[in-house]
């Protein structure tokens, strides 16, 4: 029995997408697929998706699950795209953790969206500690709050994809000043990760290559535990990091369309009259 996992790197986010499958099964899942998104022309586009569906057909890969870590607000999702382009040979289901729907609550009036705040389109909403099957393997979820409300991992056979929560080492940690985020809940979620056995593999979902560094991916829990530069001292430690460190971070360049298409897992918004889909970018004047 052998999990197989291949990475996907999307350069324009610094974005690292999973393709994992059951090698008896053929039985494969997909992790946090991102879309090309052009913001001065508004183009949308989808050549990393079709790397990743050519690469499902000559494989000969039965795509099962399409899963999101969380609702990015730094690259768009191309989940529903992919669903579209593979649903007549697989009928996959879209995932993400149940915390989707206070994302939505919230976003939804931001962007003054009219939509279902309860976790539609996805058709799977997981709950901390839910279990299902990738061929002959389980996956555990594991909810990781403090990025956002609705961050989860996914823990399979010693390999863990923990979305926005750890990047590398010398990078550190997520950031927690979006609505619904905290410090003090990313710290105890790192914990829960951090107690897993220390060769437990942590695949990342960034990499931003500090001081031009090469690509890297995967880390340890052991290396996590002992090298991850804002975990270092105690829990208040770790807070007042991570807020002085958030106090000066710009807003991700995405936010507005990624946050619009994320909430419904990569559909289009609906078009208006003059058969048109927009997008919304609230107005903040400073006088």
């Amino acid at each position: 029995m052998a999990l197989r996992i291949h990475s996907f790197f999307h350069q324009q986010s610094a974005t690292l997408c999973y393709l994992v499958w059951c090698e008896h099964s053929k039985h494969c899942l997909l992790i946090d697929a991102p879309a090309d998104f052009d913001m001065p022309s508004g183009e949308l586009s989808f050549s990393t998706a079709n790397e990743i569906i050519a690469y499902i057909k000559q494989h000969k890969l039965s795509l099962q699950w399409l899963l999101e870590t969380h609702a990015h607000a730094d690259h768009i999702t191309a989940s529903s795209y992919i669903k579209q382009q593979l649903q007549h040979a697989h009928p996959c289901k879209l995932g993400t953790g149940e915390g989707i729907v206070h994302v939505q609550a919230h976003f939804s009036k931001l962007y003054n969206i009219d939509m279902p705040c309860n976790g539609e389109p996805f058709e799977q909403l997981f709950a901390d500690k839910a279990q299902f099957q990738l061929g002959e393997f389980t996956v555990d979820v594991i909810a990781t709050p403090g990025h956002t409300p609705d961050s989860v991992c996914y823990h399979i056979n010693g390999n863990v994809f923990v979305g926005d929560t750890f990047f590398m080492p010398d990078s550190g940690t997520a950031r927690c000043d979006f609505p619904g985020g905290s410090a003090a809940e990313l710290y105890d979620s790192l914990q829960r990760i951090l107690s897993l056995p220390d060769d437990t593999v942590l695949w990342m979902c960034h990499d931003y290559q500090p001081d031009g560094r090469a690509l890297a991916y995967k880390t340890t829990v052991k290396e996590q535990r002992e090298q991850n530069e804002h975990l270092k001292g105690d829990k208040q430690s770790f807070i007042a990091i991570r807020e002085s460190r958030d106090a000066t971070l710009a807003v991700p360049k995405l936010l507005h369309p990624s946050i619009q298409l994320n909430i419904l897992a990569g559909q289009y918004p609906l078009k208006s009259d003059d058969k048109q889909h927009y997008l919304a970018i609230p107005l903040t004047v400073l006088l």
